[in-house]
């Protein structure tokens, strides 16, 4: 039972004479007890028909009963709220004397692809509608809810009843209002499009779509969940109810998307340090996994810009490097607990280093924060490649005094924040667009054996690449709780795509999102402008060749599909995939064209 539901619960409360909640699926009794408290009947039906067909199970349920009642609100968990007061609504809509209002509208839609005839109507919108007794002991009602079809699909509980059920019922002399109308908005879909302006005027519901909707689709129609958010938290919405929802049910990458959750950084006003500012009241612990000794002060100077004191571990992999790395520290003060740990096995490098040589802390409940760093060299990509990644981990995440103090006060400010670490690299090194590389079908079977439910991002994970990050440990519970051991991570061989370690690399913010943890990206101010300005000229070329906006050319690209090398059988395929119909007239299918390249091949070097 996600938090925001009791919420909304509890607020429709002073308003409502009697409130059933009906759950589609399974219910925990942490949810039943939860929702227990806001209402007064909890239904549990199996999870099929949408919101609609469980309107449908309470109206049977209550059967004549519901007609006592001068007016019943049917309404979903599509929507946070009360982002503004229910009061000024009720006191609004009460003076209308429609037999059914809507919270918002759609208008009518022509030519619509969706429906047979081309023709949407206009329709209140169902996740809010709210019924009066003339039309609910009506014979028109009951026979509406009787024959009500089957909805197998979500286009089937849109074009099977949200689209026809205004027009069905003021088709049979019913009136209809609508508190919030699409037409004294710029949009015909303000609560998707507008729902700054809706909240602006008093609407209590933000709808759940801006956020979690298409990252492109939104960014053609300029809508900015950022502010969205920000302004639901001016209104005094705790948004921290938002977070953690979409955290546990939303593709990471898409909600840090969405939500624009990176923040810059720009390291001003504690460099250097007041003489008397307040040290950080966080419990904090460096974990440091140091392979190179030399790298050691570099590392812990880095560790060092965090205010007060704080525990530091570093874990190595043998007792030679952990000599060295102790003649380092010998010439430095500590600034709280001191520990060197030599592992049993350098297999999996700091991924087993973290998760199983340092359990044991990342278990306790004696921290608020950990920090994990290691010493990443990289030499195999190259001297500037491994340069640029280091710098890309290391000071994005621990610049400067004033850089951590502005960190850490996102962990403070933020109950439910759970990682922060540097966005994805992408210069010197092909990420964009292929970061699962071999890891996305283990990184499946190992989420359903640690129990995490959160969707998958499609091209490339919210991840932190580099695997260094500052984190609650609570928020990695499901990663750490489970017993890994060294064995699992395999030799120096393993250590590739598809490994154990790559693909740890890529689950924290997927581990706590399922506990309603979300994660941010931060960056320096610097690297941000070497960043977005190669990014943006990248991007700028790929566009040069496909026509449209980012949505045009995102779909046409994904039905043409993998480019391959340019080769002829290349071309052929992707051609079908852009025009399967004339696949079909020739009898032709993708298949066939892979099948055929090497058909196509003889026929040229015949022809050579």
């Amino acid at each position: 039972m996600e938090d925001f539901v009791p919420y909304a619960l509890e607020n429709l409360r002073p308003h409502a004479e009697r409130i059933v909640v009906v759950v589609n699926g399974s219910l925990t009794e942490e949810g039943r007890a939860k929702v227990r408290e806001v209402s007064d009947e909890v239904l549990v039906r199996a999870n099929v028909g949408y919101d609609i067909w469980a309107h449908k199970h309470v109206i049977d349920h209550l059967g004549p009963e519901l007609g006592d009642f001068d007016e019943v609100i049917f309404t979903n968990d599509t929507w946070f709220g009360p982002v503004r007061p229910f009061d000024a609504l009720f006191d609004r809509m009460d003076g209308s004397s429609a037999d059914f209002w809507g919270m918002t509208d759609h208008p009518r839609e022509v030519p619509n692809p969706f429906t047979s005839n081309g023709v949407l109507p206009y329709h209140l919108q169902s996740y809010w509608i709210a019924v009066r007794q003339r039309m609910l002991r009506s014979d028109a009602w009951a026979s509406y809810w009787r024959d009500l079809p089957a909805m197998p699909s979500y286009f089937d509980a849109v074009l099977s009843h949200e689209a026809l059920f205004t027009e069905h019922f003021t088709g049979r002399g019913f009136t209809a209002d609508v508190a919030f109308p699409s037409a004294d908005y710029p949009t015909g879909h303000p609560a998707l499009f507008n729902p700054d302006l809706l909240m602006r005027d008093g609407c209590p519901t933000l709808k759940r779509r801006p956020l979690f909707h298409w990252p492109p689709f939104l960014v053609r129609h300029a809508v900015i969940g950022r502010w969205l958010i920000a302004q639901a938290e001016r209104y005094g919405y705790p948004v921290e109810l938002i977070l953690r929802n979409l955290a546990r049910t939303v593709e990471p990458r898409v909600l840090n998307t969405n939500a624009a959750l990176h923040n810059v950084l720009d390291g001003a006003d504690i460099e250097p340090a007041p003489p008397k500012a307040p040290a950080s009241a966080l419990r904090i612990v460096a974990l440091l996994h140091i392979f190179y000794p030399e790298m050691t002060n570099e590392m812990v100077d880095l560790v060092d810009n965090l205010p007060g004191d704080y525990d530091l571990v570093i874990t190595t992999s043998d007792a030679e490097r952990a000599a060295e790395i102790s003649g380092i520290m010998s010439h430095r003060h500590a600034r709280g607990r001191f520990e060197i740990r030599v592992l049993p096995s350098n297999d999996g490098r700091d991924q087993s280093a973290f998760l199983i040589g340092c359990r044991d802390i990342l278990m306790s409940d004696d921290y608020d924060l950990v920090v994990k760093l290691h010493s990443k060299k990289t030499p195999q990509d190259g001297f500037n490649i491994g340069r640029h990644f280091r710098r890309q981990q290391f000071e994005n995440l621990l610049a400067s005094r004033g850089h951590v103090a502005q960190l850490l006060e996102l962990f403070e400010n933020e109950p439910g924040l759970g990682l922060v670490y540097p966005p994805m690299i992408h210069i010197g090194y092909p990420t964009m667009g292929r970061a699962w590389w071999a890891n996305k079908e283990d990184f499946a079977r190992y989420c359903d054996r640690l129990g995490i439910q959160v969707p998958l991002d499609e091209i490339s994970p919210l991840a932190p690449y580099g695997s260094m990050y500052i984190a609650r440990p609570e928020a990695l519970r499901l990663l750490v709780q489970h017993e890994w051991s060294y064995a699992d991570f395999g030799g120096v061989e393993a250590y590739r795509d598809g490994g154990l370690a790559h693909v740890l690399e890529r689950m924290p913010s997927y581990a706590a999102g399922e506990l309603g943890y979300h994660t941010r990206t931060v960056s320096t101010t610097e690297y941000l402008s070497i960043s977005y300005t190669s990014m943006e000229f990248n991007f700028d070329h790929l566009s040069a060749t496909v026509p449209g906006d980012a949505v045009d050319r995102i779909m046409l690209l994904k039905q043409a599909g993998y480019t391959g090398t340019g080769r002829v059988g290349d071309f052929v395929r992707m051609y079908f995939g852009l025009h399967p119909r004339v696949g079909r007239l020739l009898g032709w299918s993708v298949d066939w064209a892979i099948r055929g390249r090497s058909a196509v091949r003889r026929i040229l070097s015949r022809r050579g």
